[in-house]
């Protein structure tokens, strides 16, 4: 396999990360070292047991699979709601007349109608899994992994694991019975897994947006937002460590999570995802809106470089370094950079619709992998208020004055978990990821 020097800046990369986290760290002298060593190592070993084995290649081939059997099933549901109006490929029998133009061709494509409902389905099935015990066993099974390579509590091990299918304001569902017993570090990790990772809900939209131009998109949403969760749990643990003898309380997995039956399940999990829906549309609607306000603002001012000065250069301008470091070729940095500032300021959806729209010949294919993993999370200005919401609805009384201390110092370390999990593909051998 080749390594070239983009490879090896990568690795710069992610010790530049740990370094700034050690640089905030309420106490510096209890650096984790060996959970830096587990929490590196099951980033590696994750990534390398997926795509460096051919013998794996049948799970990252079954993974795409599911997700393309997911939204073939959605845009059933979708045609028969919506008719023609969905804007999706062939057209089903529900579809009863023909498009407004008169045509029988399918409209373009439409955010509302061939992404949000993904959402819906997946919430709705996550809450079904959930309930016939099959999501608490993988759970728990990542918890496992977590809790004996990082040496964290069960509980907070739990929680972890949740966050990678579940989202950061239901996965605290998962542990309710211990939310009164949790530290502060404990807390904080939580907080910061939750803006590191996203939910199993908006995985698949992720990947429906990227499958035009990523190979093997759904496989590598998956991967970005399970091996983002150790990367949270070392920088929020080394930002704010754990005071020895306290905290690593054992869960027994009773959750306080449950559904009255398989239909309640399907009901409450729908519910649900209808808020996420209207929250993911509420929001993108605004910010967009928004953007547009601000650059015909910056429309006043002279071009700089030739070029109009836009919101999204500025955001390329500011973080085209960050996107060097973490192993994207500084011709296509500052690319790279306006999608990290579209996904901290205006939310990871508009990032992944941005990184969709490139071009193919205008981007790498290695460099939209790395863009993947930087981009899956939470982590933007918007999510820490959803994030604050949620908890202190969840959290004891007690602990909202800790949550409210905590929730924007989460934002960085939660940027940075990403972007340390890039940093971390990045520097393997591009030749790892061929053909996968």
């Amino acid at each position: 396999m080749t390594y070239s020097l983009d490879n090896a800046r990568s690795l710069l990369g992610v010790l530049a990360i740990l370094f700034i986290a050690w640089v905030l760290s309420e106490d510096k002298k209890r650096f984790p070292w060996a959970m830096t060593i587990g929490a590196v190592g099951v980033q590696a070993a994750l990534v390398a047991a997926l795509f460096a084995f051919p013998e794996a290649q049948p799970v990252v081939t079954g993974i795409n699979g599911a997700l393309d059997g997911l939204a073939a099933a959605t845009q059933q549901g979708t045609n028969f709601v919506f008719s023609y109006l969905s804007g999706l490929p062939d057209a089903q029998p529900y579809v009863m007349k023909p498009a407004p133009d008169g045509s029988n061709g399918a409209p373009p494509f439409i955010f509302a109608f061939q992404v949000l409902p993904l959402i819906l389905v997946i919430s709705a099935l996550s809450a079904v899994l959930w309930h016939w015990g099959i999501l608490k066993i993988v759970i728990r099974a990542f918890g496992f992994i977590f809790q004996k390579s990082m040496g964290i509590g069960g509980a907070s091990a739990t929680a972890t694991a949740a966050n990678i299918f579940m989202g950061m304001v239901e996965s605290p569902i998962v542990i309710r019975g211990y939310l009164d017993k949790l530290t502060r570090s404990e807390i904080f990790m939580m907080m910061v897994v939750g803006l590191g990772t996203v939910a199993g809900s908006t995985m698949v939209a992720y990947a429906l947006m990227l499958a035009p131009t990523l190979p093997n998109a759904g496989a590598h949403v998956l991967v970005a937002s399970i091996i983002s969760a150790p990367a949270a749990v070392l920088l929020a643990r080394i930002i704010i460590p754990e005071t020895p003898g306290q905290g690593g309380k054992v869960a027994d997995y009773t959750s306080s999570l449950k559904y009255d039956s398989t239909m309640d399940a399907i009901t409450r999990g729908t519910q649900d995802g209808l808020s996420v829906v209207l929250n993911i549309a509420a929001t993108l609607l605004v910010f967009v809106a928004l953007v547009a306000i601000v650059n015909s603002m910056l429309a006043a001012i002279p071009p700089v470089g030739g070029a109009p000065l836009t919101l999204e250069r500025i955001f390329g301008f500011a973080f085209a370094p960050a996107a060097y470091l973490i192993g994207v070729p500084w011709n296509e940095a500052q690319k790279a950079g306006d999608l990290l500032g579209a996904k901290l300021f205006l939310t990871e959806f508009v990032a992944y619709l941005k990184l969709g729209a490139i071009p193919a010949g205008e981007m790498t294919e290695r460099t939209r992998m790395i863009m993947t993993y930087a981009l899956c999370g939470f982590a933007n200005v918007g999510s820490v208020g959803i994030m604050v919401s949620g908890m202190t609805l969840l959290f004891p009384p007690e602990k909202r004055g800790e949550i409210l201390d905590l929730a924007w110092k989460s934002l960085l370390p939660g940027v940075m978990t990403t972007m340390m999990t890039a940093a971390i593909v990045a520097a393997m051998p591009e030749a790892m990821f061929a053909g996968r």
